[in-house]
């Protein structure tokens, strides 16, 4: 079986260099909107260990497709026009969430993100003038601008299915080195060798790990961040000979605990794998648990 047609479309949109302008006056706009970092965490969902957008999206996605099937039944216009309501109201944080996640992707990424906010701006305003009409006792008209913003909708959808698994958009890009890395102890190298205070790539069984020496002591994470892939080492040092220790993401700034991987600051939501490390004989040896 081939792909659709409009799959081929989709992807020519990661090349289109015509939106760029358009992509820049938004970058421009949300990173100024959204400036405090505290709220760039939240609505990149590090509390909650995966980002907040997709959770965020069920809500009007739920209640307005219940609309469309009220819609369909007669003597239910009053309870779907609550529903059209309530989606409308609820797409505040799905939107605020998907700007925050925007402002962090690649030029491609963005490409796609772009179209299909527009795409959802379209659907939230179709449903804003649906209920506006039923407000004002004109349902059918209600009723056909409902089910042509489900139609936007669910396009809008499609872009964003590209975005987050074609594209891997929010995906945890570090998930894959448990299944890579091989079970047991692996020599690292000679303590000796890692510089005292300093970020430092060393490879491992085919894995970049990331290492940051303290003395006799060797912090080992994944030196692939999680967002999109950086390369760790690259970053910059944060809290250096402090037990609260962060490297700090070269590309999106995402800013990880260099002694447990845990995440500090977003746009990334899920920890690095952290590596169990010891000293036999003036050798650094690592080891992953559930390895294999």
């Amino acid at each position: 079986m081939h792909e659709l047609p409009i799959v081929d479309r989709i992807t020519r949109i990661e090349s289109s260099e015509t939106l760029d302008p358009l992509i820049d006056k938004a970058d421009s706009l949300f990173q100024s909107v959204l400036k405090p970092r505290w709220l760039r965490d939240l609505l990149h969902g590090v509390p909650f260990g995966h980002p907040l957008h997709p959770v965020a999206v069920q809500i009007p996605i739920g209640v307005w497709t219940s609309a469309a099937l009220l819609d369909l039944a007669p003597g239910a216009s009053r309870a779907s026009r609550a529903l059209v309501g309530i989606g409308v109201i609820s797409a505040a944080p799905a939107v605020a969430a998907g700007w925050a996640d925007w402002l962090q992707l690649h030029p491609q990424q963005k490409r796609v993100g772009i179209v299909h906010a527009a795409a959802n701006a379209t659907a939230l305003g179709l449903y804003a003038l649906s209920y506006i009409q039923r407000s004002r006792g004109r349902v059918g008209s209600g009723k056909l601008l409902a089910f042509a913003g489900l139609g936007v909708l669910s396009a809008a959808g499609f872009l964003g299915g590209h975005l987050a698994y074609r594209q891997a958009a929010g995906a945890n890009h570090a998930e894959d080195v448990p299944h890579l890395f091989p079970e047991g102890w692996h020599p690292l190298g000679p303590l000796a060798d890692l510089p005292e205070g300093q970020l430092h790539r060393v490879d491992v069984a085919g894995q970049p790990l990331l290492t940051l020496r303290h003395g006799d002591a060797v912090d080992v994470l994944s030196n692939t961040c999680s967002h999109l892939s950086a390369p760790l080492d690259e970053g910059t040092l944060i809290g250096a000979g402090t037990d609260d220790a962060c490297v700090e993401c070269p590309w999106h700034r995402s800013t990880f605990a260099l002694r447990t991987g845990t995440v500090v600051h977003g746009p990334a939501t899920s920890p690095l794998p952290r590596f169990v490390s010891r000293v036999v004989d003036g050798v650094v040896q690592v080891m992953l648990p559930g390895a294999g």
